[in-house]
Formats: structure tokens, sequence, C-alpha cells
């Protein structure tokens, strides 16, 4: 595996590998790498010649009372299981390379409407952050296929927006959330969590499950089965941001067009933000009725 900190040098590399034919698939992150992370590298490396992975934490997309300069930085252990993992090739810029003339003026890529709801009404500016870099990963990297987690459901959708609506010529990738045995979706920052709150984070998941069951059921009032989820996650401990049904191509309320429901959530333990989601595909003939009835 070869690490590269400069735009220069990862260009002349992949170059060698696209003029002897093959295909490249990218990871993006932002380090700390965990089996969530591994998972991903692994469904590249399954679908091209060459996989490249990047480890950039992005200031631009942290707030002023986020966590940037707390986010666990692990390089070294990222390199040894990137290793393993038979990753060839490294990208681990530092700010300047990425934002050489400062953040201050730099232009964004914004991804309306889907960029303003969920998470990006608690966390003004986060996915203005997240589009712009992945953006300018993109134009560095140049991929065929770049690969992310489900777990952050959004995220993937906005990333998916952003490229069909720019023609770049980038195939999205998303893999299922890994998850450990009691259904806590795999995150850096669990590791933030006490062993307290270790034993409360899978009550999110859990909850998520409880309400994809009741839909598939026939239980239609949405308004009902999110505040009785909001409410459950206050008894647990948690301080919920939102916890949502949506359509899951769109992230708006259902309808009777919806193929698919996304159930999401976001939640604070402690200082911690957690976020999960889990989907259900509808019958289109026998759900539409129930769902014209709960909105």
């Amino acid at each position: 595996m070869r690490t590269y900190s400069s735009n220069a040098q990862l260009h002349s590399a992949l170059e060698r590998f696209r003029r002897n034919g093959q295909s490249i698939a990218f990871v993006p992150t932002m380090g700390n790498l965990h089996d969530g992370h591994l998972n991903l590298v692994r469904k590249a490396r399954s679908l091209c010649d060459v996989v490249v992975v990047s480890i950039f934490v992005n200031p631009l997309q942290f707030g002023p009372n986020e966590d940037l300069d707390a986010y666990p930085r692990t390089m070294a252990a990222d390199k040894e299981k990137l290793f393993s993992e038979g990753v060839q090739v490294l990208y681990a810029p530092q700010v300047g390379e990425i934002y050489p003339q400062g953040m201050a003026n730099q232009t964004l890529v914004r991804v309306p409407d889907l960029s303003e709801t969920l998470c990006g009404s608690s966390r003004p500016g986060h996915f203005d952050g997240v589009t712009t870099v992945v953006a300018k990963l993109f134009n560095i990297v140049q991929p065929d296929i770049a690969v992310f987690g489900e777990k952050d459901f959004q995220q993937l959708s906005i990333v998916r927006k952003m490229v069909k609506d720019l023609c770049m010529p980038v195939q999205i990738v998303g893999v299922a959330t890994t998850r450990d045995e009691d259904g806590l979706a795999k995150s850096s920052r669990n590791g933030y969590l006490s062993p307290e709150q270790r034993h409360i984070a899978p009550v999110i998941h859990q909850t998520l499950n409880s309400c994809r069951e009741a839909i598939a059921c026939g239980f239609d009032n949405f308004l009902q089965l999110e505040s009785h989820a909001r409410m459950k996650l206050l008894r647990a401990g948690l301080e919920p941001d939102y916890f949502a049904i949506r359509d899951a191509s769109t992230l708006r309320p259902v309808t009777a067009d919806t193929e698919e429901i996304a159930i999401l959530a976001a939640a604070r333990l402690g200082p911690t933000r957690l976020i999960d989601n889990v989907r259900l595909a509808l019958n289109p003939v026998s759900d539409w009725g129930m769902l014209a009835g709960g909105r």
C-alpha cells in the first residue's frame, strides 16, 4: 500500500493504473476505521481492480460547537487495517491540500431540499461541507465507483443526487450498515460512550425496528409512531433530535407513490450524537390504502 498526501503524487500514481486498464474504486473516510469502514473496503475490492481510501477529517462539515478537535485520529492503526485488507492506495492529505485558499471563500457545492431536513435542520451547513469535500475528492481521485455506508442514509442520498445533478461519471454504491451484536450501528463516535451509555445506545436500533414492525403489521398513524418512538428514546435516557418516517427516495413524507420507507433517527447520549435508520419496502397493491390514511 502506498500513501500519498499531495494531489499531484496521487494523480501520477492513479494514472499508471488507468493506463493499464484497471478500474478504480474509492472509499472516502475520516479515519478511526472500524469494521463498518472495512466492509466498505471489501465491497470496493469486489467491484474494481484498485481500491483508493482517503482519510481526511473535513473541517468544513463541522459546526462551531462540534467535535472537530476531539474527533479521533488513529492514522497508524488505520494504515495497518487498510494494508491487511489489500488496499493499494491511501490518500491522506493535510487541510491545506484540500483547501489551499482556506475555507472562508471556498466555493460550496450545495444540494437543496435533501440537505435541509433531518440532520440538515440541526446541523446547518453540515451537508454543504460534505458535498463540497466529496466533490473535490471525486475530482482528485476520479474513481469509477465510490462506496458509502447506508448508516449515513441521508448523506448517501445527498451524494447520489449531487452526482446525478452534476453529471459526475461516478457510480455510487451503498453498503448495508455494520452492527455490533446488540444492534448498535458501528460508528467512530461510539468510542465516546461510557460503559453505561454503551448499554443504553442499542435502544435506538430497537426503537427503529419496533416502528418498522408496526408499519409492516398495518399500523398507519405515522405521527403517533414517531411520537411514541421519541418518548421511548427519552425514557431510555437519550435526547432525540428527530425520529422520522420518510419516503426513502425523497426523504419527504410518505405518499401513495412511496415504494420504500426509511425510518431515521438521531439522538444524543451525553455529548455523543448517534444516528441510525432502517427501511421497509412496501407492497404496491396491499399497502397504499394503509399509507393514505396515515398522513
